[in-house]
């Protein structure tokens, strides 16, 4: 249960950690903010097409191609921080510091989404995913470790306050995650790349050659686009905190391939980190949580299977595949099975009553 669950925010992890040293490699020859639109176009064409592959198949329900009117703000709000002032930040860092080190400063994304999403959303957290998001950290921080500095250079504080805006995007897309993934990734993509692109070239920045062009609509589908989408399928079967935690893997991932593009050995500090980091994900993959809750009423639309949360009849034809995607209704339940804080179970946590205290009530 803890593996299945965890990896889409792993391979969201990788392919994000991927994209940050070959964003390097074309940020000489594109102004940053012009890449940061490229980056996002290629987002949002590249799922544009999937999801009109998916419809032409048959695959996806015409109702569970939209995004309610109520959500609209949450969605608005995520494409700003995320996908309009981040990348921005991004690119603007990544003219100041290496390739490898970038990618070991978004690690700060991880621990800056779980803090919203524990302190602002009250998201459950026990002990167990504390540690393992402090032993991600100490790994993260292993990683960037440079002997006898003391001071963030401008970059580092661009590519935090990068982190910082995708942090609020995170704990805003979990409230938008309940709908297609990659109808939210692509819409995120299509107006961030479209403002962003839109605003470079008004500002007097020029296109590159087709060939810059190309590769940076390509690192981002599979950077941005891909890795956003997993990222939200993430967001519905794990909650915010734990998937941001999973994400924070993404700068080994970008170190990895720093590494296979800038030849380098890897140190001692490299392995002790990527311990850290595995010991990290081991205590979030075999958690168990499990008590008796109620689910309330609730109607949303994503891809799902006809598990013991979805006990529902199709009020159309309906072939017996699965998984699919349309909207559907849930109706109040109680129960009690090991569960993480998805789409479902969004619920508060009452302490139980100590043993001694019970007693005394009698």
């Amino acid at each position: 249960m803890g593996v299945r669950a965890a990896t889409p925010a792993l391979a969201a992890a990788l392919l994000f950690g991927a994209s940050t040293p070959l964003a390097k490699l074309l940020v000489g020859s594109t102004p940053p903010l012009l890449l940061a639109g490229l980056l996002y176009l290629g987002s949002g064409l590249g799922l544009g097409l999937l999801l009109a592959v998916r419809a032409a198949r048959g695959r996806t329900a015409a109702g569970a191609m939209r995004i309610p009117l109520a959500e609209v703000p949450w969605l608005a709000g995520a494409i700003l921080f995320g996908g309009v002032l981040g990348p921005a930040l991004l690119m603007l860092g990544l003219t100041q510091v290496g390739g490898a080190a970038a990618s070991l400063l978004l690690n700060v994304e991880g621990v800056l989404t779980a803090l919203i999403a524990w302190v602002v959303f009250k998201e459950n957290a026990d002990r167990r995913i504390v540690a393992g998001m402090v032993a991600i950290v100490a790994g993260g921080a292993l990683l960037s470790w440079e002997p006898g500095g003391t001071t963030l250079s401008p970059g580092a504080l661009i590519i935090a306050g990068a982190c910082l805006c995708w942090a609020i995007d995170n704990n805003l897309t979990r409230k938008v995650s309940t709908n297609d993934a990659m109808l939210v990734a692509c819409l995120k993509g299509a107006f961030a790349g479209a403002c962003n692109t839109g605003l470079a070239l008004s500002t007097g920045s020029e296109l590159p050659g087709t060939g810059a062009v190309a590769s940076s609509l390509l690192v981002g589908f599979l950077g941005y686009g891909l890795s956003l989408t997993l990222f939200v399928v993430g967001l519905r079967t794990l909650g915010t905190a734990r998937t941001g935690a999973y994400f924070s893997v993404a700068p080994l991932f970008g170190v990895l391939i720093s590494f296979a593009l800038w030849p380098e050995a890897p140190g001692p500090l490299f392995w002790a980190a990527a311990a850290l980091m595995g010991l990290g994900v081991w205590l979030h993959v075999s958690e168990r949580h499990e008590h008796e809750h109620t689910h309330e009423p609730l109607v949303h639309a994503h891809r799902h299977r006809h598990d013991e949360h979805h006990q529902h009849q199709h009020d159309f034809p309906w072939d017996g595949t699965e998984p699919h995607v349309y909207p559907h209704r849930h109706q109040a339940l109680t129960h009690g099975h090991p569960h993480f804080p998805d789409i479902h179970h969004r619920h508060g946590h009452t302490p139980p009553a100590e043993p001694a205290a019970q007693e005394r009530g009698k």
